[in-house]
């Protein structure tokens, strides 16, 4: 039903909408993904200011039409995460972020988890973390979400021995032969594979080369892909510190 509701959110884009109005994708705390339109933001005189840019965190009060897209009627800033949109580098990365949440992310499905994920990852971006937050946002996410990628096991025969491959299709590190099996699946040593445990279960903040970032970066762009049979177009654009 039609209704004003209130809720904060990290506007993930934008698209301009007529002449002065632009459309927002929100990642909402208590209401999942929303769209919701900012009418008169692109004026020169708006009174919305700057407060409706990418990664901002806002508290908002919108009005839910009878379609699916809402419209924003107040909105403060909580974070602006003005260190990320004045760096090259780490506004790429947040770019990555906003991405994949919005293509892995159903439309009004109440998801906090996901939401405080991306909160914490654009903090760390914010914090200067290193070049291994998006990795690691990348492997949480898809964990949470329910693409959680197998790392201790080979993903095609339940071995744990011999470990030294990543197969998208299979669903994660896989052995030697299943590896030798698998013309789809890429190489990984053991130490990349370490470094995605330990992405996956420590804070934001862990410091790996430039090389390694890269390498299981592509790797988890490569296996949310098949997954979600999407690109991730902000993912190749990505620029590694």
């Amino acid at each position: 039903m039609p209704g004003l509701y209130k809720d904060e959110a990290v506007v993930l884009k934008t698209i301009k909408l007529g002449e002065a109005d632009r459309i927002l994708t929100l990642m909402t705390r208590s209401h999942g993904k929303v769209r919701a339109v900012a009418k008169g933001v692109r004026k020169t005189k708006s009174r919305w200011g700057g407060r409706l840019e990418p990664f901002t965190r806002v508290d908002l009060m919108l009005y839910k039409g009878r379609k699916d897209l809402d419209t924003i009627t107040s909105a403060d800033i909580l974070t602006s995460f003005d260190a990320v949109k004045k760096d090259y580098s780490r506004l790429t990365a947040a770019a990555a972020l906003a991405d994949i949440v919005d293509k892995i992310t159903p439309d009004r499905e109440r998801a906090f988890s996901t939401y405080a994920l991306l909160v914490g990852g654009l903090q760390a971006l914010a914090d200067d973390k290193g070049g291994t937050v998006v990795p690691a946002f990348l492997v949480k996410l898809l964990s949470i979400c329910g693409y959680h990628p197998e790392l201790k096991f080979c993903a095609g025969c339940g071995d744990s021995g011999r470990l030294g491959g990543f197969s998208p299709s299979l669903g994660g590190v896989v052995c030697e032969d299943c590896y030798e099996e698998d013309e789809s699946a890429m190489r990984m040593p053991v130490e990349r594979i370490a470094l995605l445990s330990r992405l996956l279960a420590s804070e934001f903040g862990e410091r790996a080369s430039k090389e390694e970032t890269e390498a299981v970066t592509s790797a988890l762009r490569r296996y949310a892909e098949f997954h979600l049979e999407r690109p991730l177009k902000s993912l190749h654009l990505l620029a590694v510190p």
